[in-house]
């Protein structure tokens, strides 16, 4: 809490309410201003066909990154291989960050030019 003057700011932070007290003896509550949150932006991870990197690969990378089954990594390889981009999960910006950086060191790990993005919902 911080004080300026006779006024204090106090922040209710069950029912996000910002609320201005002035110290008294009946300590009223002047002024009262919901604060409003917002969800965070999502993005999608997406894969990109090129011509050397393997199917199985593909695979490998959407079960071992995304935790898909593989049913549904075989699905969104092919659909990789056959639009030439697949999305493979949203997120927020910090683990679809994470998720991009890990499948590009994967991918050069084992000599794999995979290219893997990520864009804004």
């Amino acid at each position: 809490m911080r004080s300026s003057g006779n006024r204090c700011l106090a922040i209710d932070s069950d029912a996000l309410a910002m609320t201005e007290h002035t110290p008294d003896l009946e300590g009223e509550v002047i002024e009262a201003h919901d604060v409003e949150t917002q969800e965070p932006p999502m993005y999608r991870v997406l894969l990109h066909n090129d011509d050397y990197t393997t199917m199985e690969f593909v695979i490998q990378v959407l079960m071992q990154v995304f935790h898909k089954p593989v049913e549904e990594a075989t699905q969104i390889m092919f659909n990789v291989h056959r639009s030439g981009i697949g999305v493979c999960g949203i997120y927020s910006y910090e683990v679809a960050e994470t998720k991009v950086e890990t499948v590009l060191r994967l991918a050069r790990e084992n000599g794999h030019p995979l290219k893997c993005t990520m864009e804004k919902e």
